[in-house]
């Protein structure tokens, strides 16, 4: 029997994150697994009046290209992904591992070297999203792999991942843009801000925000959302933070990431698992070694990391950063081949401040933000 949440999961995506018009070309993109939300998608741009690419991703083929090709092969990027993101008006990504862990064993410099080498297509995507050319949204059909990662059996996954990105099934849009709401009072007061500082278990950071933007994420380039963002200024942030959470990247899962900053660039990064991946990583370019994002998760209603940063950086009580490319709506102009998320838990003596002004502690906004 059809789950009648993924018929609505889709409405949502295609009607609301994207808001897909008569004439719009839109890729769609995902795992077989993923098929039955890939079709339900399909069919709602359809009946928007929009134009509809699937490019099916085949499981296990990420793997093939490192382990058999070429340093051009693995650099090489088909023409056609090319025109479709220069060209289309959105593009709709469900994520659907069969197996989180296929990329353990490549070597991270291979990796490194298909970062730098789509660098030049992720900045074009980031400054048409930025100029208002080209949406996407980026969401997740519950698959074996992902549930057993958050330590649940599928069912019970399914339930967490639905509930996240539609916890009013009766209305889910007029739950996002309730949301919308009620974070604008947080955009609206930190975009006055110059200043911020973060203190609390493991962490002590101070960045400048002065000029930057802060945006608000209410459920269209991400299901589920709830975060605020900005990017500091590059040279500015200072201090450490050790996340809380493990944190995966392009299918490695990294733990205890304790990082260093001085004048805006990592000076020093260790991590109990997964170090030698981090070196690499935070080497891909310059501009992988500042922060392109600094953000405050709102999701109250993702109350545990699961695995998967799509949710664990939405954490309510949390607040991430990523290395890497900056939002160019944000004011940032770092530029870098990697946007690696990392999430830190605020819920326990942690606290924020702008301009000397404690506006957050122990995970929670001031009444005058909520």
């Amino acid at each position: 029997m059809p789950d009648p949440r993924v018929e609505k999961l889709a409405q949502v995506l295609v009607n609301y994150s994207i808001g897909v018009k008569p004439g719009d070309k839109v890729m769609v993109q995902g795992g077989p697994v993923a098929e039955p939300l890939l079709k339900a998608v399909c069919i709602e741009i359809l009946k928007a009046g929009g134009h509809t690419l699937l490019r099916p991703i085949m499981p296990g083929f990420g793997e093939l290209v490192y382990k058999y090709g070429n340093d051009e092969q693995i650099q090489f990027i088909p023409e056609p992904i090319k025109l479709a993101m220069e060209t289309y008006d959105a593009s709709i990504n469900l994520m659907s591992p069969v197996n989180t862990k296929s990329m353990t064993n490549i070597p991270p410099e291979k990796m490194a070297l298909a970062n730098r080498a789509q660098g030049e297509l992720f900045g074009t995507i980031m400054k048409r999203t930025a100029d208002g050319d080209f949406k996407w949204t980026l969401a997740l059909y519950p698959t074996h792999a992902s549930a057993q990662d958050a330590e649940m059996s599928l069912s019970d996954y399914e339930d967490f991942v639905y509930r996240a990105c539609m916890p009013d099934m009766d209305d889910p849009v007029g739950y996002w843009k309730n949301v919308a709401r009620q974070q604008q009072k947080v955009v609206d007061y930190l975009d006055k801000a110059s200043r911020i500082r973060v203190e609390g278990p493991d962490v002590e950071l101070t960045m400048s925000v002065e000029g930057r933007t802060f945006v608000n994420c209410c459920g269209e380039r991400n299901m589920p959302d709830g975060e605020v963002f900005t990017g500091p200024l590059e040279n500015s942030v200072e201090g450490h933070v050790r996340f809380s959470y493990p944190t995966t990247y392009q299918g490695r899962t990294l733990e205890g990431v304790h990082i260093w900053f001085e004048k805006g660039k990592v000076v020093k990064a260790t991590a109990d698992k997964g170090q030698d991946f981090l070196l690499k990583m935070i080497d891909t370019d310059e501009g992988a070694r500042f922060v392109g994002e600094f953000a405050i998760g709102t999701n109250v209603g993702i109350t545990k990391a699961t695995g998967n940063t799509l949710f664990d950086e939405k954490i309510g009580g949390s607040f991430h950063m990523a290395l890497g490319r900056g939002m160019p709506e944000t004011g940032s102009v770092n530029q870098s081949a990697i946007h690696w998320d990392m999430v830190c838990d605020l819920s326990q003596g942690g606290k924020i401040w702008a301009d000397d002004v404690l506006f957050y502690e122990n995970g929670i906004f001031i009444p005058e933000l909520r």
